[in-house]
């Protein structure tokens, strides 16, 4: 089968404002960056409501095969849209780092992606760049001001610059009045707050509430108080416009706004998905990494602050990712093992106990790949069944839409039922509590263990009267442990609370768990050893 790219660029697009007549939306809307993508300036409150369905597309942990979450999502969407459906995906903006690194992009793959993947993956319409260039001016204001004398009198500063490539030379950086360490632009403030800002207001007012530092009595000191508010705004006036694109079968697409799951709240912006729900009848949108992480940040973050109830939640698998949590090495991954099967299977059984928390409207995917036999498909099928659940195979990256038809039905037939959707905890409790209930119901740790300096952190949270916020974890993604190497559904296991960041601007609390790197770097064997450009700019390599 041809690569990606190949297919990519054998398509025939059409004009993006004709991708735009399909959702409805008046050319006077659009703000296009050549013939095939654009920004939508049009505000969503000013649209009517329509009973429209939101459909979250998650999955297990994730393994070094991928899962193609992505690639299920643009399927699905393709497929609603064949079946005569008024549909739209809403997907995430690709990260420079893993473009580059060892992950790859994020614009699906096969006969299932979207276009054009090659502008989409690299500098797009410039967000990322303009949420890095917002970010690390916060940080030149703020030395600016200790330089100029400090009238503030900020004595630790707790914000962060960050670049959007895998730099581990910057995870520590020695400035002139202190040690600086750097973030990944994806896993920024500002990029959660661009994520979950309703509109310009909203942004401005969360940008203020940026926490960046304390004075020597532990006063906190916020971005509005060094006055830069709007100049930080000024920077984001177009990255906070939705993009729209369009998928190889020229069906919408709208991307907006890229958080890792693993360190960030791992979901598109709010804008783009309400957006999606006043413009279509059916919006399928995804969660970063396994359900652990991105479905429980979607359901308890952006639902909750978004006032979003999904309507049908499609959890994601693959047999070589089953198989390899059961303990087979990538070497072995494409031979049939039934017994490995049976024992990795458990992963998969945790995320659907656990999203059934929230909704029992689910439908399982099983996203098929050529070396799966149909002895282990019917072992996975009868699994799932026997808990009470549909399951449907998913062959989206081998035939586009036509390998989404049958799920696309069932999905449809689900979001006819009531919805039933409830968070796992109310942001009123504790934070010890919130931490606690999302450890022990959705990771099953047996203790979360706090140490005295992260105690004194959420004392002063406390303290502050800003406790009542939504918890977002930071751990690997590999596993719902914080050891990457406890693969399955562990069990008697505790987790540790390596720090604690008040992301009050974006109106969440972060807490790290294990060795969790919010700047990573670059593998011996990245993905930039493989990419070549001609004269004519024409690029090989790049997925």
């Amino acid at each position: 089968m041809k690569s990606d790219i190949e297919i990519s660029n054998e398509s025939n697009l059409l004009n993006i404002e004709k991708i735009a007549d399909k959702l409805n939306i008046d050319n006077k809307y659009l703000e296009c960056y050549g013939k095939y993508k654009t920004k939508i300036n049009l505000d969503y409150n000013s649209l009517p409501d329509r009973n429209s369905k939101l459909i979250l597309v998650t999955s297990i942990n994730p393994t070094p095969f991928g899962e193609g979450k992505t690639t299920i999502s643009i399927g699905i969407n393709d497929a609603l849209r064949k079946l005569n459906k008024n549909s739209v995906v809403v997907l995430r903006e690709p990260s420079l780092g893993p473009v580059f690194g060892i992950k790859g992009g994020a614009t699906g793959g096969g006969y299932s992606q979207v276009v054009p993947m090659e502008d989409i993956n690299l500098h797009f319409t410039g967000d990322i760049h303009a949420i890095e260039s917002a970010n690390n001016l916060l940080c030149a204001i703020i030395d600016n001001h200790i330089f100029q004398g400090n009238e503030l009198g900020i004595e630790e500063v707790v914000y962060n610059r960050c670049i959007d490539l895998n730099d581990r030379a910057l995870r520590e950086v020695k400035l002139s009045n202190r040690i600086e360490h750097y973030n990944i632009t994806v896993a920024s403030e500002i990029m959660a707050i661009l994520c979950l800002a309703k509109d310009i207001d909203d942004l401005k007012t969360r940008i203020g509430n940026i926490l960046i530092g304390y004075t020597k009595d532990k006063k906190m000191i916020f971005a509005r108080d060094l006055d830069c508010v709007d100049a930080i705004a000024i920077l984001l006036k177009d990255a906070i416009k939705p993009n729209l694109v369009q998928t190889l079968e020229n069906n919408p697409a709208i991307i907006h706004c890229g958080p890792f799951a693993n360190i960030a709240h791992g979901c598109n912006s709010i804008i783009a998905t309400k957006l999606g729900l006043k413009l279509c009848d059916y919006v399928v949108t995804e969660a970063g990494f396994g359900a652990d992480l991105g479905a429980e940040k979607f359901l308890d973050i952006k639902c909750q602050l978004g006032n979003l109830k999904p309507n049908c939640v499609v959890i994601n698998s693959t047999i070589r990712s089953l198989k390899y949590n059961g303990g087979v090495s990538k070497e072995d991954i494409n031979k049939q093992n039934i017994e490995a099967l049976t024992t990795g299977i458990s992963n998969l059984e945790r995320h659907i106990e656990n999203v059934s928390k929230y909704t029992k409207n689910i439908i399982i995917c099983l996203n098929k790949f050529e070396s799966d036999t149909e002895d282990e498909i019917d072992y996975v099928k009868k699994f799932v069944q026997n808990m009470g659940y549909d399951i449907e195979i998913c062959e989206s990256y081998k035939y586009g839409s036509n390998g989404s038809i049958n799920i696309a039905q069932k999905i449809i037939n689900i979001c006819e039922n009531p919805v039933d959707f409830k968070p796992l905890y109310n942001f009123n409790d504790t934070i010890i509590n919130k931490i606690n209930k999302i450890a022990k119901e959705i990771y099953r740790a047996n203790k979360v263990i706090i140490n005295d300096d992260i105690k004194n952190k959420i004392n002063i949270i406390e303290k502050n009267n800003l406790d009542k916020l939504p918890i977002c974890i930071a751990k690997t993604q590999m596993s719902f442990s914080d050891n990457p190497k406890l693969l399955g559904a562990p069990i008697n296991f505790d987790m540790t609370i390596t720090d604690i960041k008040l992301n009050s601007g974006a109106g969440f609390i972060v807490v790290l768990m294990g060795n969790i790197m919010t700047l990573p770097g670059l593998s011996k064997t990245s993905a930039y050893l493989n990419m070549k450009i001609d004269n004519n700019g024409n690029i090989e390599g790049l997925f």
